[in-house]
């Protein structure tokens, strides 16, 4: 993903000769190249595990590296007995769905997700998605629209912004987790409709506050209690997504309300790729929410349902997690144990509550370059860059598994410190 130097890219330059198809996207390549947020694609030739293989011909070596860098936190994605079961999925159910989940799609094993995703986050109901990305997007666009207001953290992922702006609500972004900005901005929301006498048999906006649960850059949490009291004093609805907490936050991974020992958001978003590693998203919360989605939701509505299997296998995945709350607590062991290492190394400022360890460097081609150095030496960490974080800004983000020993762990500490350090 980020080893397109620069010998490649003047071949593909030369072949990028299409006068009307220029025009739509040379600049934009040539200035990601130049300022080194030009991104491809990294190819790995074994399943998404700890241990993985690469096919890179400035790197390859027969050797498995280490993969510091997967979503997939509870290393459920190759174990026999849940490969099996999905294997046995697609015997019972095929490939496909064949339709909608309003017209032919609907099967068995969908609402048998959608009951078990309830049940493990203590709510009513449950519905899914074919991704956590249209999870957001179908859900904020859904709830608003533009005469309301939406509060939206300012590190949110690029899928509640993307809502955000199909919903044509009018939004206030406030500064990131920060309880104080939020609640001014409510206040003066409330002060400016009070004050209002243009217009005084007008609807008021309804109001939504929108914020991740763990933030997928920096690994830190939103303060789901805070978020409560605020959102009851102002009337406002209040929605986190949990894409990152689920299985990874809470004594037996159920997320923040679990963390926190407090009630649930009102609409709580999730995703089955992650922790859970399989496919799809899915929103709990009272049956009239889940309801309400399923009749104005059109990232649902306007969509062929994913697959059974799918479903089957998410839900079998979903329970394993349910009967196996040590390898959440293992998972967070991990985390408080590799952040103590990186301060044994003097990496200081690299801590984390999840599962997300941020390692900051800031230029970007320091970034790359220290990322390809690891690489090198038997560890997957990617550097992250802008957009996706802000300029000057650029990490290594390393995402930690169940199943890392505590002996990779000290070892890859000491060997991204001499990297950084031999950077400066």
């Amino acid at each position: 993903m980020d080893y397109f130097n620069e010998v490649d890219y003047l071949v593909f330059k030369k072949k990028m000769d299409n006068d009307i198809l220029d025009k739509f996207t040379k600049d934009a390549l040539n200035e990601a190249f130049s300022n080194n947020t030009y991104r491809t694609l990294r190819t790995m030739e074994t399943p998404e595990s700890s241990h993985v293989k690469i096919r890179n011909a400035k790197v390859y070596t027969e050797h498995e590296q280490i993969l510091l860098a997967s979503n997939s936190y509870l290393d459920l994605a190759n174990i026999p007995e849940l490969k099996q079961a999905m294997a046995q999925a697609v015997l019972d159910w095929g490939t496909g769905s064949g339709g909608a989940r309003l017209t032919t799609g609907n099967k068995t094993p969908h609402e048998e997700l959608e009951n078990e995703l309830a049940k493990f986050k203590g709510e009513d109901a449950a519905i899914t998605f074919n991704t956590g990305y249209m999870a957001n997007v179908g859900t904020i666009s859904a709830l608003c629209g533009k005469n309301d207001i939406i509060f939206s953290d300012a590190l949110n992922h690029a899928s509640i912004i993307d809502g955000i702006r199909l919903s044509r609500a009018k939004c206030i972004v406030y500064k990131h987790n920060d309880m104080a900005d939020l609640e001014h901005a409510l206040r003066k929301v409330g002060a400016e409709a009070t004050g209002n006498s243009q217009s005084p048999n007008a609807p008021k906006p309804k109001m939504l506050i929108v914020t991740d649960a763990v933030f997928s850059m920096d690994g830190d949490l939103a303060n789901l209690p805070e978020l409560l009291r605020i959102a009851r004093t102002y009337n406002s609805l209040l929605m986190i997504d949990e894409a990152h907490a689920t299985g990874v936050i809470g004594r037996t991974g159920r997320g923040l309300a679990e963390h926190y020992n407090c009630k649930h958001a009102d609409v709580t978003v999730g995703t089955l790729s992650k922790a859970i590693a399989c496919e799809g998203g899915f929103v709990v919360g009272k049956k009239q929410l889940i309801e309400f989605l399923k009749n104005k939701s059109r990232s649902f509505i306007f969509t062929t349902a994913m697959s059974p299997a799918m479903a089957a296998g998410a839900l079998n995945n979903l329970r394993f997690l349910a009967n196996h709350p040590e390898r959440v607590q293992q998972l967070q062991e991990n985390v408080k144990f590799f952040c103590e290492c990186l301060h044994h190394e003097g990496l200081c400022e690299s801590t984390s509550p999840s599962a997300i360890v941020p390692i900051i460097i800031g230029d970007e081609a320091a970034a790359l370059e220290a990322s390809a150095m690891l690489l090198e030496r038997g560890y997957v960490i990617p550097a992250i860059r802008y957009p996706t974080v802000a300029k000057g800004h650029a990490r290594l983000r390393a995402s930690l598994m169940a199943t890392h020993t505590k002996e990779e762990l000290q070892t890859a500490a000491a060997v991204i410190a001499q990297v950084i350090k031999s950077k400066k």
